[in-house]
């Protein structure tokens, strides 16, 4: 969760619930795959306002850029709905020991395009999820 997230309350509407089941073991982390070699992953993540990225699994190692600032809610793993601003150029890290992972969606809820660059390492303690061809830049 980022740090500055603001927690919301509320359950999960049913459609979002029938969401995560569907797809836990997702590992497109980005809308599109721009690189890939054998030691990482670049994605890109654009969502005009008012998309969403729906639920993915992040199981490697990994950082992340937002490209402009923004404003998102993700709903995490363990039931929460958090909400988060972002600043041009803001980054940050996380790591995931064997059987670790994080499943969460991403929603922009401001009033631009909202932008990341993420880039997974390969060579984590767990192994890459696959990614399907249709992602592929």
């Amino acid at each position: 969760m980022h740090d500055d997230a603001l927690r919301v309350g509320g359950a999960w509407p049913a459609e979002i619930r029938a969401e995560f089941a569907r797809n836990r073991e997702n590992g497109c982390v980005g809308t599109r795959l721009v690189s890939e070699t054998d030691r990482v992953r670049v994605w890109e993540i654009r969502l005009a306002p008012g998309e969403r990225i729906g639920f993915h699994r992040h199981v490697l190692d990994y950082f992340w850029t937002a490209i402009n600032p923004g404003r998102a809610r993700s709903h995490l793993q363990d039931g929460s709905t958090v909400e988060s601003t972002y600043s041009a150029g803001e980054t940050r890290h996380a790591s995931y020991g064997p059987g670790e992972y994080k499943i969460h969606d991403l929603e922009n809820i401001g009033e631009t395009e909202l932008i990341f660059t993420t880039v997974e390492f390969l060579d984590s303690a767990n192994r890459p999820l696959p990614v399907p061809a249709a992602v592929r830049a």
